[in-house]
């Protein structure tokens, strides 16, 4: 059965979804853009700092679920500007430095908020 979930160590869902959903099993996270979970909006950083932050925000979401990053198992990248996936994918690789997930990495031509990036991930629960 399908399952909301939240945490105030991520940025707070602002409409009609939830930070992320699972079954029990397996855990699909909304996609994060670079918001503190203040609610302080990064998006005249570098992308790097952004990519940090919107894993950092998808970290969080897991945690709360008894997950970590070493669980994921597919990541989306959407980035306004594919000039920067060097950038991106450097900050990445700081996340996923072992047996990285599987992972689509978009140019998009707009996101939320202005932002350069916005990250997705699904992970499942661990035997």
């Amino acid at each position: 059965m399908k399952r909301p979930i939240e945490t105030a160590d991520a940025p707070a869902a602002v409409g009609a979804y939830s930070q992320a959903a699972t079954d029990g099993d397996v855990v699909f996270t909304a996609g994060q853009i670079p918001m503190t979970p203040d609610g302080e909006l990064i998006a005249d950083e570098p992308i790097d700092v952004q990519t940090r932050q919107s894993l950092e925000n998808v970290k969080a979401i897991l945690e709360a679920e008894g997950l970590n990053m070493q669980d994921v198992l597919k990541v989306s990248v959407f980035m306004d500007d594919m000039d920067d996936f060097d950038a991106m994918n450097a900050a990445y690789k700081e996340y996923f430095q072992d047996n990285p997930p599987a992972r689509s990495a978009v140019e998009v031509a707009a996101l939320p908020k202005g932002v350069g990036v916005e990250i997705e991930a699904i992970a499942a629960q661990r035997d």
